[in-house]
């Protein structure tokens, strides 16, 4: 079963707009059992738009668009396609009134405009819009189906599942898509492919996908299949045979972030945590605390961006940041030592670099991080320390991310070795 996702307005070919809707409609196939051979992104003219319905209503089965159902005149996504399957559009009085009635609950009279979003084609279902003016549409064509969306995503989102979801389903086959997320921390891309490439070239009814994130590497395997426990086994082989390619480099087999991650170790472990930042200027703290019951493990965090604070909140010694620069090794064990302190927190991490574009030299040049890690641990309340100097590549913001990737894993990795069991 093959479907093609047509994604209709000009601002997606702008810097200003993204089509998020096309990677929200893929899942969904894809959970359907419909296999999404091509994605087209099309602005507001008649003969692009009639071009590509007519080209994907030629090697598929489902059609499904977003955009270009507004009120406007520029939307003509309704009229091209029901010229293009020789369907006659007639006002729908219900649609209309549907309309009017929204427009009169927020004390407002509707424009004559909005008349068209009504307009509907001979033998096509309405599907029914909660949240907007512009009502969905559901066209069946010689044995195959166009499904033409509003393009906003609250809008399109809840009709896709309420209304078109089930609609499908019974259109669809029996095989469907089983897949995992793999995440993977500290290796590179071309690494994690040589280590694994040998290992999905042996299951010939599978495919792998490596995708490159900032300070991770993604693995998707992904299995066709109308037997749902075979392609499980399929991939629980797979999934166990890269666990051990990759080592603890591999962070998660469930697509779980890595501050999920951490955040379940730190509370399995019952440990708490508290960072000092500088050049990520909170971002690692912004991410300990995007977990849901991160109060039980954040105890909380500075942003010393300069001297004298992490002298001053962090407890690093003024004396010490004039030797050896705040960009440093032994500036930023201070910082994860003093925060640590500081909040009485089982760990503390430090951060300091120069994420750009100015500031470098060449001996401390852009991109330059330095990340410390300062636990207390039992028995006797032991220190464990880490300190490791990286080199990112990028611009600033890819920097910043880099580094609170880093400081994570470095925690990840103290529970894997070092850390005391589990309470």
């Amino acid at each position: 079963m093959f479907a093609e996702i047509i994604a209709v307005g000009s601002e997606l070919l702008t810097p200003y707009r993204l089509d998020t809707n096309s990677l929200f409609l893929t899942a969904e196939l894809n959970r359907l059992g419909f296999h999404v051979r091509r994605k087209h992104v099309v602005g507001d003219n008649d003969e692009d738009v009639r071009e590509v319905f007519a080209g994907a209503l030629e090697r598929v089965g489902v059609v499904v668009s977003c955009g270009g159902l507004g009120p406007t005149t520029d939307d003509r996504t309704r009229e091209i396609v029901a010229e293009l399957l020789r369907r006659k559009l007639k006002l729908n009085d219900h649609v209309l009134r549907a309309i009017q009635e929204r427009f009169r609950a927020l004390g407002r009279t509707m424009p004559d405009l909005n008349a068209r979003q009504a307009m509907v084609p001979e033998g096509a279902d309405i599907l029914v819009n909660e949240r907007g003016t512009a009502p969905g549409l559901w066209i069946p064509h010689d044995g195959k189906v166009v499904v033409l969306l509003p393009g906003p995503p609250r809008e399109l989102q809840p009709m896709f599942v309420q209304e078109v979801k089930p609609r499908l389903a019974r259109r669809g086959g029996d095989v469907r898509l089983y897949t995992r997320e793999l995440r993977v921390a500290g290796m590179p891309e071309s690494e994690v492919d040589q280590r694994v490439s040998p290992i999905y070239a042996q299951f010939p009814g599978s495919e792998t996908t490596i995708l490159a994130a900032a300070g991770e590497i993604q693995l998707h395997p992904r299995v066709w299949s109308a037997d749902e426990s075979a392609a499980m086994k399929l991939l629980d082989e797979m999934t166990e045979r890269f666990r051990l390619a990759l080592g603890e480099n591999l962070y998660t087999t469930s697509g779980e972030t890595l501050e999920s991650v951490v955040a379940r170790e730190l509370q399995e472990h019952r440990s708490t945590i508290a960072v000092a930042e500088s050049c990520t200027g909170g971002m690692l703290a912004a991410r300990l605390t995007n977990v849901p019951g991160s109060s039980s493990y954040f105890r909380g965090g500075v942003v010393s961006y300069s001297n004298d604070l992490k002298t001053g909140w962090a407890e690093v010694p003024a004396e010490l940041i004039a030797s050896k620069g705040a960009v440093s090794a032994e500036v930023a064990l201070a910082m994860a030592r003093g925060i640590r302190r500081q909040t009485n927190a089982t760990i503390g991490v430090g951060i300091t670099g120069i994420a750009g574009p100015s500031g470098g030299s060449a001996e401390k040049p852009v991109g330059l991080v330095h990340i410390a890690m300062a636990a207390l641990a039992p028995p006797a309340d032991a220190q464990h320390e880490k300190e490791k100097a990286f080199r990112f590549p990028g611009e600033r913001e890819r920097v910043r991310l880099h580094a609170t990737q880093a400081a994570l894993d470095m925690v990840r990795r103290y529970f894997l070795r070092t850390a005391p069991p589990k309470v």
